[in-house]
């Protein structure tokens, strides 16, 4: 079976970039979605997936995470334009709202988050979504700019039922990772992805977080070779074949980030 990772933090320093792409290719994984937080990360993931000659394939997001909106300006975006109009660029983001850590202020997120539709809806492109106690919010916001956007992402989902369909009303592609394996945070993802259309699935590690949590043995970081993992627990748990799983998971991530190869 050949799979996708459609979310990993490839350039986190605790990764050797070469190991990591090999474990993934062994596991069948053939396909990378590189994440990016900010314009320097997004200038350093568009390089590392042009010099890419490993079997595994890559391509990036370019964005503002939330984190890391406090100091955006409008220079930030004239340069995300930029890199923006190269062809390995998938998706707009890490983008979107976290009222929970509140890292930078929530002026500056929604400023920050703005600016980002508005390119994706200027340049024809989707949207890669970060959202944490700002769901609210964040859906509203959404809706405004929703036609406009070539789709929406919603990254590494870790909400309930109700959050769900509301996601799925906007049209949006839902990202499930290992946080489904975990005994006490997982429960309502859990129940949500049991109502989770396969055409709407995509399967993600987040790496190197989010190790799942019943993979043995267990490791200090996640990384993509676990993905077939993941789409084994959702199958298992859902009462459905691997290969419908793998099979959706796999067409609807190349469809959005890897349909120019």
């Amino acid at each position: 079976m050949s799979w996708i990772d459609a979310g990993v933090n490839l350039l986190d320093p605790r990764f050797e970039l070469n190991e990591v792409l090999d474990n993934a290719e062994s596991k069948g994984v053939e396909k990378l979605l590189v994440i990016s937080s900010t314009i320097e990360e997004s200038e350093q993931a568009l390089e590392l997936c042009k010099r890419n000659q490993h079997g595994v394939s890559l391509r990036l997001t370019a964005g503002v995470h939330p984190h890391y909106s406090e100091n955006t300006n409008a220079k930030t975006f004239t340069k995300l334009k930029a890199i923006l109009a190269d062809r390995l660029v998938s998706a707009v983001g890490e983008c979107g709202l976290d009222f929970n850590r509140n890292f930078s202020s929530q002026a500056k997120q929604l400023y920050a988050f703005e600016h980002q539709l508005a390119l994706a809806s200027e340049l024809g492109m989707g949207v890669y979504l970060h959202e944490r106690d700002a769901f609210d919010k964040q859906t509203r916001l959404l809706e405004q700019y929703a036609a406009d956007l070539k789709f929406m992402v919603a990254h590494c989902f870790t909400g309930n039922h109700e959050q769900l369909q509301v996601y799925l009303s906007l049209g949006c592609y839902v990202g499930i990772t290992g946080w489904l394996c975990d005994e006490k945070r997982g429960a309502d993802l859990r129940q949500a992805s049991l109502s989770l259309p396969l055409s709407r699935l995509l399967l993600e590690t987040d790496a190197p977080y989010l190790f799942p949590k019943t993979l043995r043995p267990k490791r200090s970081k996640n990384e993509p070779s676990n993905i077939p993992y993941i789409g084994e627990y959702l199958a298992q748990l859902r009462g459905e074949s691997l290969h419908d799983v793998q099979k959706h998971a796999f067409d609807n991530a190349f469809k959005l980030f890897f349909n120019e190869e």
